[in-house]
Formats: C-alpha cells, sequence, structure tokens
C-alpha cells in the first residue's frame, strides 16, 4: 500500500518540531517532540482527506521519493 511521505523536522523559528506532508496541500502539524507531531500530523491527515472528499476537491496519489544517502568518508 501507498501512503504519503511524512517529513518532520525541528522549526527554530516556532520552537517545536513540524511534521508536514508534501503531497497535501498545507496538511502539517506541531508538537514538542517528533513523537506528538506525528501524532497529530495522523489526526491533520485523515481530517485533510475527509474535507477534500466532502468538497469535491482532488486528493493527490501518494509520489514515490527515493531516501538519498550521503557517505561519510
Amino acid at each position: 500500500m501507498k501512503d504519503y511521505l511524512i517529513c518532520i523536522f525541528y522549526s527554530d523559528e516556532d520552537e517545536c518540531y513540524v511534521a508536514d506532508v508534501p503531497d497535501l496541500r498545507f496538511c502539517s502539524a506541531f508538537g514538542d517532540t517528533p513523537e506528538e507531531a506525528l501524532a497529530e500530523l495522523q489526526i491533520a491527515k485523515v481530517l485533510w482527506l475527509e474535507s477534500a472528499r466532502e468538497h469535491g476537491d482532488p486528493i493527490p496519489e501518494p509520489r514515490y521519493r527515493p531516501a538519498i544517502y550521503q557517505a561519510a568518508f
């Protein structure tokens, strides 16, 4: 099953962790820990998808994004 890419990062400006789904415009959440941000994002993602369905808005397919590894020498 394909699912959406989730990005989690620390925001110095907001002084918290931010989790977002790049494929779902404006779908993001915040938390004091990465786990909290992820838990909040799971709720936001469900609500985003429900709202899009209710309003007949297009729901983008999840896009594959390969991980990029950088070797340390």
